[in-house]
């Protein structure tokens, strides 16, 4: 039986096929009600629902493309009802590293130890951190052979790695071209901290708004052109405007070799951050082929004070052409720019949650087609979790049909379901306790890890209330006694 919300967001289907259109839906309707089982388990173990699924990865037809589209007209859809819309970009890395023989087209992610390829998704967000879709994604495999740093310095952007950030911005100018009653907000980490991304700001329509980590520390424009001066230094001189307690977590670092400040571990503890902003202008980057302009921008910075012996200070220097003029405008900056970290989540879901590093492929080509499919399952858990925050007094239906909701309700509270349906913030709750998630406080809210394990959990008891339960029109069987 295919899920009502499935059926929706597979509306767009194409892949040449009716066949396979359905046998997509199908598939998708499963792998969405076991995100963490293996395929044969998702599917009920059968031998002919396992062999369909295989055949389906295999079939040429089929591509990572072709099965994503429907998602991401689906996502338009939902980002053109939207006044304010941040799209997040980022890279994370497949690991497909096999223990004998390696998948077939798989490349190296570092010095040849391990293999894979990389993910390029742009993700759409609302305001408050509900998942709207995927509107873009590229796949990207490393050469096999020794890397040449000299040879990456001497080409032009067109012809690195680095132009897929340049790309995912004009394709993000793109959507705010088409879209001109939504507002969007493109985000992106470090990596994406080149002088070409940022000059693109001078083609930005007027409801485009964009907000870059620095990770470097750019020479500044002044009025005297001889004198060097640098952006952290010009921030650092400028008057605090306001300062904040915040909480961060503890992390271990992910690469020993990694000297980043940005990067190195740390303990959890309470920060007292203080913030300042400015407007200035970057000296134009020099490249082989070309001399970039100087381009004028927003900054601002948020760093720790007294931070503890032997620790690294938190600070997020952040680029923007959002205003910055009160402390109002600065603070919504900063808080834009921390949606960005739900994308984090989104990939801990599809690699911790889906398992989707684990799933066995002989080829690349079908571990793609595969991928496309978790990452429409990916996104619906992470909308699940979200979406009861963003509506916590809407009812329930809107996003469970009684026959999802009315088992849960009488399994986890131990009473016949009401008339009326519970707010989704309740019933994400609910769902929540099926998988392991214990309400301490009315403002801890669950988790997706929680959330997806529930959701498996739903699937299996909503269909045996549809075959079993009260509303069932089957003939009911004697039973011995």
């Amino acid at each position: 039986m295919v899920s009502d919300w499935v059926s929706k967001e597979m509306d767009t289907v194409d892949i040449g096929d009716e066949r396979l259109n359905d046998g997509l839906i199908e598939l998708l309707s499963m792998m969405a009600a076991s995100p963490s089982k293996s395929i044969p388990a998702a599917v009920n173990g059968g031998h002919n629902e396992t062999t369909a699924a295989y055949r389906l990865f295999d079939n040429e037809r089929v591509s990572f493309e072709n099965v994503l589209e429907p998602h991401i007209d689906a996502t338009y859809a939902r980002l053109a009802q939207e006044k304010v819309v941040i799209v997040a970009q980022d890279t994370t890395e497949l690991d497909l590293t096999r223990p004998k023989v390696q998948v077939e087209g798989a490349g190296p992610l570092d010095g040849g130890s391990r293999f894979g390829e990389f993910l390029y998704p742009l993700i759409a967000f609302t305001p408050n951190g509900t998942p709207l879709g995927i509107l873009s994604a590229e796949l990207w495999t490393r050469d096999h052979g020794p890397s040449k740093a000299d040879d990456r310095k001497k080409k032009p952007i067109e012809e690195k790695k680095s132009v897929r950030w340049l790309d995912t911005h004009r394709h993000a100018q793109e959507i705010a071209l088409q879209h001109p009653e939504t507002k969007i907000v493109c985000v992106a980490d470090s990596e994406a901290d080149i002088f070409e991304v940022i000059e693109l700001d001078r083609e930005s329509p007027d409801n485009f708004q964009w907000i870059i980590r620095s990770c470097y520390d750019r020479s500044v424009v002044t009025e005297d052109s001889d004198e060097v001066t640098y952006l952290y230094e010009q921030l650092a001189a400028c008057e605090r405007i306001y300062s904040k307690q915040i909480h961060v977590r503890g992390r271990e670092p992910k690469l020993a070799c990694d000297k980043r400040a940005r990067n190195q571990p740390r303990i959890s503890r309470q920060c007292e951050m203080e913030v300042r902003a400015t407007t200035v202008t970057l000296r134009g980057s020099s490249r082989p082929d070309r001399k970039l302009n100087n381009t004028t921008v927003n900054a601002v910075l948020a760093e720790e004070v007294g931070a503890p012996e032997g620790e690294t200070p938190v600070r997020w220097l952040l680029l923007t052409n959002m205003p910055i003029l009160t402390k109002e405008e600065i603070e919504l900056v900063i808080a834009y720019y921390c949606i960005r970290w739900l994308i984090e989540i989104f990939f801990r879901t599809l690699k911790s949650g889906c398992r989707i590093e684990g799933r066995r492929f002989e080829t690349i080509e079908r571990f793609e087609r595969c991928l496309a499919v978790t990452l429409i399952v990916a996104w619906r858990t992470l909308y699940t979790t979200r979406i009861g925050r963003e509506y916590p007094d809407a009812s329930c239906e809107c996003v469970f049909v009684k026959d999802e909701w009315q088992p849960v309700y009488q399994i986890v509270m131990q009473e016949p379901p009401p008339k009326k349906p519970p707010t989704l913030r309740t019933m994400i709750r609910l769902i929540a306790r099926l998988g392991g998630y214990i309400e301490r406080a009315r403002n801890d809210e669950p988790g997706p890890d929680t959330t997806m394990r529930g959701m498996e959990r739903l699937y299996d008891i909503s269909a045996c209330w549809q075959t079993f339960g009260p509303n069932t029109t089957q003939t009911k069987r004697k039973t011995c006694v």
